[in-house]
């Protein structure tokens, strides 16, 4: 054959390396300038905080949706965006995670919407660990309350930067130093006013942005489902004081003075480290103060990450797709009872289509179908981004803490389970309908909705339920009558503590026999024992000194974890 038959060789070219490590390079400017405009955050709050009523506003803003809906909806009102769940429109209050993505200022928003009732926390927790960012919600006549504190510290466990948004200022309420006051005090955070409250209560007249130094003063809008009318005034214009009140525009003026000889300077370092909080007053059910916020959390927000891998940090432009399901979801579309794994990624970009690795299973899929989620609604999506988190169709093959990936094997932290304080068994009075039964505690206790235990006395085959309060009970036969068809009846077990045993059944066997306690198996077949109080699991570990228990279930990186 003739040389020139293959003319390419007479003219040098790259290399496939050369070519490979170029299409390598596109892809990173592209992947980190899709990261520079992404924001990713979750709201965590005490219940009747407003959070809710603020997903909806932020939404407003953001033109996701044209009319703000009321939580606690009238017939004639529309529900919630966010609380799509039938037995959440009933009652008012948000029972389960959802996910809102929406665009605003140029930015790709990944809003995590998270229970706000205390039975709900561990999703919460699973949600905060695909967050970038907290947004704390404080009722401004309430001040700090319990639940806030408690997920203000897995946040802390996380350093993730917290925003403080001092809502309902509309409302009587607290002296808006007293509230910073208090943040500092009790949550060992410093904190940053970017903007200021003009009168509270009645007289809650609007917002001064200390970054842009401009006064907003805002006019009612019905019930608050449209956005606010703002006029906006800079601070030396003559005008504002013709404004206001005559003591109300002294107070605002003596009050901007004290901050600004005691309050401490903002320093974004310590915001990112969840040192410092940057807080925002505002009301939610009227609007005010939401688009200010809005607009200095896109400056001031983290965006996406380095996560912790079994391979060190992985940074969000490493150009191999990676991510990890931190939530479950089974029917959300009754009609066709299907299941939806949420999936943050992580590094890389994601293609529909594409092919993975399993971390867990070692096995290979086909992403086929993602889709971008917004509530209870979704459609399909071509690509997505670190920060993202896209809904794939789950039949079954998904775990939550699963890894998945392309490339090199890695696997990300797996998401603990915390210690339930109730336990049941879940029995079905009616035989013909065993496999709905059996179907749907499966489908349940894989989104995490309630912790599952069996009894290990082999003529005990009823599930136990595990739960940190009494409405996951309530959730999980709602929703077994209502998506199953199963109705089923609770017997409450007398134990209020449960630990897991370090070292397995063989550490277990070496103790003998145990008394004040039961011994069950958790869905991964491990010994936990359960306790009628805390004295009692006490009591054991001082007898029985050689046995390691724990009150986080063992954790495995992104794996299920073997029998022990």
């Amino acid at each position: 054959m003739e040389r020139n038959a293959f003319p390419h060789r007479d003219y040098p070219l790259p290399m496939a390396t050369e070519l490979a490590t170029e299409r390598a390079s596109d892809l990173q400017v592209e992947i980190a300038q899709a990261v520079e405009h992404r924001r990713n955050f979750a709201i965590i709050s005490h219940p009747d905080a407003g959070k809710t009523t603020l997903t909806e506003k932020l939404l407003l803003y953001g033109g996701a949706i044209h009319e703000a809906g009321a939580v606690k909806a009238r017939r004639a009102q529309r529900h919630a965006t966010s609380d799509w769940m039938e037995m959440e429109q009933q009652r008012g209050i948000s029972i389960t995670s959802t996910v809102l993505q929406f665009e605003y200022g140029g930015a790709q928003i990944n809003l995590l919407d998270t229970p706000g009732h205390q039975d709900f926390s561990e999703d919460t927790y699973r949600t905060l660990a695909a967050a970038d960012n907290a947004v704390m919600l404080v009722d401004a006549a309430k001040g700090l309350e319990p639940q806030t504190r408690k997920l203000f510290e897995v946040c802390k466990l996380r350093s993730l930067p917290i925003f403080t948004f001092i809502n309902k200022m509309d409302r009587p309420s607290r002296e808006p130093l007293d509230l910073l006051d208090e943040i500092e005090q009790e949550l060992g955070l410093q904190t940053y006013a970017v903007n200021w409250p003009i009168g509270t209560g009645d007289r809650f007249r609007g917002v001064f942005d200390r970054r842009m130094q401009q006064v907003h003063l805002f006019e009612r809008s019905e019930h608050g489902k449209k956005e606010a009318r703002d006029t906006v005034i800079e601070l030396g214009d003559p005008k504002l004081e013709a404004l206001l009140d005559q003591d109300l525009y002294a107070q605002f003026k003596d009050e901007l003075e004290l901050l600004s000889e005691v309050g401490t300077p903002l320093d974004l370092d310590l915001v990112r480290q969840g040192k410092m909080t940057p807080v925002f007053f505002g009301s939610a059910m009227t609007n005010f103060g939401v688009e200010p916020f809005l607009d200095a959390f896109l400056d001031y927000a983290m965006k996406p990450g380095a996560y912790n891998s079994t391979q060190g940090a992985i940074d969000p432009t490493y150009t191999d797709f990676t991510g990890f399901v931190f939530k479950l979801q089974a029917n959300m579309d009754p009609k066709h009872r299907d299941r939806v794994a949420f999936v943050r990624v992580c590094s890389g970009k994601f293609e529909k289509d594409m092919t993975v690795q399993h971390a867990r299973t070692g096995k290979t899929i086909r992403l086929s179908r993602p889709q971008k989620l917004f509530a209870q609604g979704r459609e399909s999506i071509e690509e997505a981004y670190p920060g993202d988190v896209i809904g794939l169709n789950n039949p079954g093959m998904f775990a939550i803490g699963d890894t998945i990936f392309c490339g090199k094997k890695l696997e990300y932290e797996g998401i603990p389970c915390f210690s339930p304080e109730l336990f049941s068994y879940l029995k079905n009075p009616n035989p013909s309908k065993f496999k709905q039964f059996q179907k749907g505690v499966s489908e349940l206790q894989e989104e995490g909705a309630v912790q599952i235990m069996y009894s290990t006395d082999e003529s005990k085959r009823d599930p136990i339920l595990a739960a940190v309060g009494q409405l996951q009970f309530e959730v999980v036969q709602f929703r077994l009558l209502g998506e199953y068809g199963v109705e089923t009846r609770l017997e409450l077990l007398p134990y209020t503590v449960a630990r897991w045993v370090e070292g397995g059944w063989e550490a277990l066997e070496k103790v003998g026999r145990i008394f004040n306690a039961a011994t069950v198996k958790d869905r991964w077949g491990r010994p936990v024992l359960l306790f009628r109080n805390e004295w009692n699991a006490q009591q054991l570990i001082s007898d029985h000194p050689s046995l390691s228990l724990s009150a986080i279930a063992p954790v495995l990186l992104g794996a299920a974890p073997a029998s022990a």
